[in-house]
């Protein structure tokens, strides 16, 4: 789908769930993630029904010579791939390597929005107070249109993702809700600015 230039079209940005979860955080992070992981499940599912593009922007654990399906095929090698296989990418969807916090910061995130004729992004997976805040964030300067889905975003402090959640609604104007109201049927309709 080449739609450059129009920007009424919606996206889902997975953000960071392809997770090996060997990391420091991984024991504060899996609890929250397990509860994230059926909800963001149906949402993806919607998404791809919809024929709405679920974007995966992923770290790469340090592999600088993997590609995605590698990074996928990793992730799900280790104790936690029951995290990963009910959300794991199929072969529509697109995948974005990152480096750091945001999934903009040095990637073709945004000439893919632009490509794809996407001017609002669903954001979810983890972390909320840090890469989903810094992609918040990112995304608001660019000019997009954010939501996040509350439900679909892991947290490693609950106090500090909650914090972010209302940072993005009052710094960014993102729009917080829950995954189930975010409605991706008519997505694509020139009129849906925001996913109702």
């Amino acid at each position: 789908m080449d739609r450059s230039g129009e920007t009424t079209g919606l996206a889902l940005v997975v953000i960071d769930m392809i997770n090996t979860y060997d990391h420091e955080d991984a024991d504060l992070l899996v609890p929250s993630a397990r509860q994230v992981v059926p909800v963001l499940a149906d949402l993806i599912g919607r998404a791809r029904r919809a024929d709405v593009p679920v974007i995966y922007a992923n770290d790469n654990f340090g592999r600088w010579r993997s590609h995605h399906g590698e990074l996928v095929e990793t992730a799900l090698a280790r104790p936690h791939a029951d995290l990963i296989e009910p959300i794991r990418p199929d072969d529509d969807s697109l995948f974005v390597v990152k480096a750091r916090h945001s999934v903009f910061h040095e990637t073709p995130l945004s000439y893919l929005l632009w490509r794809l004729g996407v001017g609002h992004v669903v954001l979810s997976g983890q972390v909320t107070e840090q890469c989903v805040l810094y992609s918040a964030l990112d995304a608001h300067i660019r000019h997009l249109r954010v939501t996040v889905a509350d439900d679909a975003v892991a947290t490693i402090h609950p106090h500090l993702g909650a914090a972010a959640l209302e940072m993005m609604e009052r710094n960014m104007g993102a729009r917080i809700v829950p995954a189930e109201k975010i409605d991706f049927s008519d997505a694509d309709e020139p009129g849906n600015r925001d996913g109702r």
